[in-house]
């Protein structure tokens, strides 16, 4: 079972009817259920100036933080038990707007450089969708000092990585470089803030990357338009979240140089931007090179957005949709829940890793050990299953959780699940780097990652009992099934 709990509030669940796909969304990841992106492939051009930097070096692994110390082996285990997390969080603001969030570590010698935009898919207007992700790619094709593709060889002959990616609520933008290069991370991500090449060359040329990226993890990935169908069926009438950011072949198609200059100017500004650094640095040292480099970046007038509340579903929606790259029946289900910053968001999604997390999960247990109506991943089972039977097993355990609630001996496992994933999914300069700037950039205070574990291990059982009581009712439920289609054959191709 699949559970996405992000910003935008949606929840959802994968199940095939001869193969169950028990894969939990990490719980701090950002996620909806849309095909992952990438940033294009660089092309060769000369090396633009940049600032002065040490002799290249090899990109160090880096350490993993030491895990927690897991909680007592006690059913009554309280928040007040538990290690209690302590990062330094530095923020700052320069007089144009731009957000500084700084975490030092010196535990390895890298750095992160993470710039994320407060614009994604919900920033879009009906008939110019995938504007958003179209600028993940935009923003590596040049700007006034750098030419195209030198982002990605100063990046990568400096010893780092780097991407880009789009969600429905944000847009980022990252470095990952040895610890002498934050001049250079820092000066590559100004250049293009302040002065990217939206030409109709590069236009022209990134559009056509985006819808062959569309083609190939959309209208030819197994499951994937379900997953976007789900989306839709979920929030059916609330454009905001209801599209998805990769967008639609058809407003690719319509889309205007124009349009696209107006959406970057709006949006593209460092007052509309967290910038995110995290690792082995000087802050002070790193607070100079950050006005020098962003200091003269020119504010924009940022379009106010307004989302008004999510219309409340009475009935049940569902929709059977053919697919001619599955192999096997599938079962999308979806129910909209409270924002991340709710305590019933962090009870829910302790309800879903109770559900769906492992093999140890009620579902895997359910629908694979015990009744053998399906199995993990891509394996294959003896017999098909009939959708019917999954959704009655998949109501029966859902309505197990919310009249009863999860055991003691659940709860402990829940806990030390969620510390060790929590902690885990920090263990990267990146990783911090970007969580800390969404929480700047969604809450107001990056430094709120100090108290975001103790919120998961304040819920209760009787937290998870009554959220999913409250939320995950049928009347509330959105469901997709898919059914393998057979595939059409390339023009001429002979059978």
């Amino acid at each position: 079972m699949r559970f996405v709990a992000p910003h935008a509030l949606l929840a959802a669940a994968l199940l095939t009817a001869t193969a169950a796909r028990a894969v939990p969304e990490d719980p701090k990841a950002p996620p909806k259920p849309r095909p992952a992106t990438t940033a294009p492939a660089p092309t060769a051009a000369k090396p633009a100036e940049k600032p002065a930097a040490p002799a290249p070096a090899a990109k160090p692994a880096e350490k993993p933080a030491a895990p927690a110390k897991p909680a007592e082996n006690k059913p009554a285990a309280t928040p007040a038990s538990e290690p209690k997390l302590h990062f330094d969080v530095k923020r700052a603001t320069l007089p144009n707007g731009l957000r500084i969030v700084m975490l030092v570590d010196h535990t390895s010698p890298t750095v992160a450089v993470d710039v994320v935009y407060d614009v994604g898919g919900r920033n879009e207007e009906r008939g110019r969708s995938g504007f958003a992700h179209l600028f993940e790619h935009m923003m590596f094709q040049g700007s006034a000092n750098v030419p195209r593709g030198d982002h990605f060889r100063l990046v990568t002959s400096h010893g780092g990585t780097l991407n880009g990616t789009t969600s429905e609520d944000r847009t980022n933008y990252f470095e990952m470089l040895p610890s002498g290069e934050l001049a250079l991370g820092l000066w590559l991500e100004a250049d293009r803030m302040k002065s990217l090449d939206v030409s109709q060359k590069n236009f022209e040329n990134q559009r056509a990357v985006v819808k062959e990226e569309y083609r190939m993890r959309v209208e030819n990935a197994a499951y994937v338009p379900a997953a976007i169908r789900l989306q839709e069926l979920t929030y059916q009438g609330y454009w905001p979240y209801e599209h998805s950011a990769i967008g639609t072949m058809r407003d690719l198609d319509a889309a205007e140089l124009g349009w696209v200059r107006a959406f970057h100017q709006a949006y593209y500004a460092p007052n509309n931007a967290v910038l995110s650094i995290a690792g082995d640095f000087d802050p002070d040292q790193a607070m100079a090179l950050v006005r020098k480099y962003f200091g003269d970046a020119k504010p924009a007038s940022v379009p106010k957005l307004e989302l008004p509340p999510v219309p409340e579903q009475t009935a049940p929606r569902s929709v059977v949709i053919e697919d001619p790259h599955a192999k096997l029946p599938a079962l999308f289900e979806g129910w909209v829940i409270p924002a991340s910053v709710e305590p019933d968001h962090y009870a829910l999604e302790l309800a879903a890793m109770l559900l769906g997390d492992g093999e140890s999960s009620r579902l895997h247990r359910a629908l694979v050990r015990e009744r053998s109506l399906a199995v993990e991943a891509e394996a294959a089972t003896e017999n098909g299953a009939k959708i019917d039977q999954v959704k009655k097993l998949v109501d029966s355990q859902i309505g197990d959780v919310a009249r009863l609630g999860p055991s003691d001996e659940d709860m402990k496992k829940l806990r030390a699940r969620i510390q060790a994933r929590f902690l885990l999914g920090l263990q990267s300069n990146f990783a911090r780097a970007q969580k800390l700037a969404e929480l700047e950039l969604y809450r107001g205070d990056a430094a709120l990652l100090n108290g975001e574990l103790d919120r998961y291990l304040a819920v209760t059982k009787d937290d998870i009992k009554r959220a999913v009581a409250k939320y995950l009712t049928p009347s509330r439920r959105n469901v997709v099934e898919v059914k393998p289609g057979e595939k059409r054959e390339a023009a001429g191709e002979k059978k």
